[in-house]
């Protein structure tokens, strides 16, 4: 499947205020090859459960840094088994405690933090793009997450070509919230990245 800029504009602006589950259906039945990626950070459930309300055996690629909180990994087993996620697990080449004796985990201004970055996030991620060579990938952005995905939109596409679909871009944590309300759905807040540090920072994937 290819859409020019022109083509994905134009849907774009069809899509806003279209119910998201409407978005993923129309995805799903372009897609050859979709997939959903997930660390399960903050409000990434919706996400999950709106995906897999539609295409309940998509795989869902989590790319593990090794560093996620307990509650995290507590609520990701949780999501796996109540939603029956169709898990793909991808982790670094190199363990966490072996990354610690000769790194740690560096700063943003330390020079091996891009090399770190790269072990944890990007060597996985493109490692599991590659097997799975998608055509549609589902993913959580939002606008007002970073000043890079202000430049986004519901339909965009990757360095790769992989077209992109973010069905809650325009709805707001509030929004988020109702949903999981209505859904029954628990939410995981203590979250940690270790390639961002800051909130507001890219993590990485999408630049």
């Amino acid at each position: 499947m290819f859409f020019n800029k022109e083509q994905i504009d134009r849907l774009n602006h069809q899509f806003r205020g279209i119910p998201p589950k409407q978005i993923i259906s129309w995805a799903v039945e372009n897609a050859a090859a979709p997939v959903l990626t997930t660390n399960f950070r903050p409000y990434e459930v919706v996400l999950l459960s709106a995906v897999t309300g539609v295409k309940p055996d998509i795989p869902v690629i989590w790319c593990d840094t090794g560093y996620n909180t307990p509650n995290t990994y507590q609520h990701a087993e949780e999501l796996i088994d109540r939603l029956g996620l169709n898990i793909k697990l991808f982790v670094p080449l190199q363990t966490a405690a072996h990354r610690d004796a000769l790194m740690g985990i560096p700063q943003i201004d330390d020079p091996r933090h891009a090399e770190f970055t790269m072990q944890v996030k990007l060597e996985p991620f493109k490692r599991a793009m590659a097997k799975f060579k998608p055509d549609i990938w589902f993913t959580n952005l939002r606008q007002g997450q970073t000043t890079h995905r202000d430049t986004l939109n519901i339909l965009s596409l990757s360095n790769d070509g992989i077209l992109k679909v973010s069905p809650f871009f325009h709805w707001t944590d509030t929004q988020m919230d109702i949903y999981l309300r209505q859904m029954g759905l628990p939410n995981e807040h203590n979250y940690f990245d270790p390639t961002k540090v800051l909130e507001n920072r890219e993590c990485g994937l999408h630049v």
